[in-house]
C-alpha cells in the first residue's frame, strides 16, 4: 500500500471531471501544492487552498469513493471544524451520539459526552468533503503515487514537479516519506460492518461503545445507513495466537466477552473482515523534509479509542493550508502542529496502556461508573 495515497477512496463526481490518466508518461508542473490523498485531511487542505484563490491538485487512486478502515466517529470538535467550511454532519444523515458506554471485563459504565458526536461512514464523509474541494476549485487527479521527494512526485503515469507536497495518504506510507515503525508488538487494525438490524439499533442507539480486552479494544458505533462499524485495534501478538486469522480472533473475543458477543451475533456468516497492519499509534511527526507538509495520520496517529483521528485529519489540513498560504515552511508548520497534538496523543496512549490489562480495564469502568464527570474530563483531554 506504500504507493496508495487515500486507500480505496475516490471522488463522487461533483464539479469538474478528474484529470484523465495519460497514455504515456507526462511531466506536470504545479505551482500550488500537490495534495496526495483525498481523504478528510487532503480534502480539507484543498478546500482552504482553493477558496484562497490557488488551484491545488488533489491526487487519489480511484475515481469512486470507497470506505476507509476506521474513523467512523466525529467528535464535537471535529463537527465544529466541518461546519466552519460549510459541511454540517447532520446533512449526511449521521447517527447522533450522546453517550459513551465502556465495557471493561464484567463491568460496564456510561458517561455522557461533553457535546454530541456523530457516527458516519468514511464513504459519506470523504465524498462530501471531496465534493466541496472540487466545487471550491481544486482539480482531482486520478493517479497511483510511487514515490515522493522534495518537488518531485513519481506516479505510475507521470512525474509531478509541485511547489509543495501535502502528504495526506492516511495510514499508508509512500516510498521516500515513510514513518518509523519501531514497536516490538505493533497494533493492527481490523474492521467489520454489521448490517442494519432493529435489535442492533436498540443496543447502540445514541451511544458509542468501547469494549476493552487484553491486548486491544473494539469501538462500535452506528452509521448513517443503520449499519454498525466495529473497529478493533489489537496487538500483533494477540492476532498471532490465532494463526493470524481475524475471524478466529473475533470468535474468541465473543466467547470470552458476552456484551461483545451480543453485538457480533448480528454478523452474517462470511462477513468480510478488513485489516490494516502495523498502525504506528503514538507517532508524531516533529520534523519533515522542506516542501513536504505532513497531514492527518502522516502527521500524528492518535489511538483510535480516543475518537479524535478525524479531528487531527481536518485540523491538520486546514492548518497546513494556512501555513503554506502564509509562506510558513513545512518544517516550521510541522513543529507547530506537533506541539498541538502532543497532549491528546500522549493522553490517549496512557489510557490505552491502562486499558490493555484486565485490572486496568476494570478500573476504568469502575471509575467511569462512580465519576462520569472524570470520564468527560478525559474525553476533553484527548481532543485537539
Amino acid at each position: 500500500m506504500a504507493a496508495d495515497p487515500g486507500g480505496s477512496r475516490g471522488a463522487k463526481g461533483a464539479g469538474r471531471p478528474p484529470l484523465p490518466l495519460p497514455a504515456v508518461r507526462r511531466i506536470h508542473s504545479v505551482k500550488a501544492p500537490l495534495i496526495l490523498g483525498a481523504g478528510p485531511a487532503g480534502s480539507m487542505a484543498a478546500i482552504h487552498l482553493a477558496r484562497a484563490g490557488t488551484a491545488p491538485v488533489l491526487v487519489d487512486r480511484d475515481p469512486r469513493v470507497g470506505d476507509a478502515l476506521c474513523g467512523g466517529f466525529l467528535s464535537w470538535r471535529t463537527a465544529e471544524r466541518l461546519r466552519a467550511v460549510g459541511l454540517d454532519p447532520v446533512r449526511l444523515g449521521t447517527h447522533t451520539v450522546s453517550e459513551l458506554a465502556l465495557y471493561g471485563g464484567s463491568r460496564v459504565a456510561t458517561a455522557g459526552l461533553p457535546q454530541a458526536g456523530y457516527g458516519v461512514s468514511r464513504r459519506a464523509l470523504d465524498g462530501a468533503l471531496r465534493d466541496l474541494a472540487v466545487e471550491a476549485g481544486a482539480q482531482l487527479a486520478i493517479e497511483r503515487i510511487r514515490a515522493v521527494a522534495p518537488r518531485i512526485v513519481e506516479g505510475e503515469n507521470g512525474t509531478w514537479h509541485p511547489e509543495a507536497v501535502f502528504l495526506a495518504s492516511g495510514k499508508h506510507d509512500v516510498r521516500g516519506a515513510g514513518r518509523p515503525r519501531v514497536a516490538d508488538d505493533p497494533a493492527l487494525g481490523l474492521r467489520v460492518r454489521l448490517p442494519p438490524a432493529p435489535a442492533l439499533h436498540a443496543l447502540l442507539r445514541g451511544r458509542i461503545e468501547l469494549h476493552l480486552f487484553r491486548g486491544g479494544y473494539a469501538g462500535i458505533v452506528l452509521q448513517e445507513d443503520g449499519s454498525a462499524n466495529v473497529c478493533l485495534a489489537v496487538r500483533k501478538s494477540l492476532l498471532a495466537r490465532f494463526g493470524g486469522n481475524p475471524q478466529r480472533l473475533l470468535d474468541s473475543l465473543a466467547d470470552e466477552y458476552p456484551p461483545f458477543a451480543e453485538r457480533m451475533a448480528h454478523a452474517p456468516p462470511g462477513l468480510p473482515v478488513d485489516t490494516v497492519g502495523a498502525v504506528p499509534y503514538g507517532y508524531i511527526a516533529r520534523a519533515t523534509t522542506p516542501g513536504v507538509y505532513r497531514l492527518g495520520d502522516q502527521a500524528a496517529v492518535i489511538p483510535s479509542m480516543a475518537g479524535e483521528g478525524m479531528g487531527i485529519a481536518v485540523a491538520s489540513g486546514a492548518l497546513a493550508a494556512r501555513a503554506w498560504l502564509g509562506k510558513q515552511g513545512a518544517p516550521e508548520y510541522q513543529r507547530a502542529f506537533a506541539g498541538q497534538v502532543r497532549r491528546p496523543v500522549r493522553a490517549a496512549q496512557a489510557i490505552w496502556a491502562l486499558s490493555e490489562t484486565p485490572a486496568g480495564a476494570a478500573l476504568m469502568a469502575r471509575a467511569t461508573r462512580i465519576a462520569p464527570a472524570l470520564a468527560r474530563g478525559v474525553m476533553a483531554l484527548t481532543r485537539l
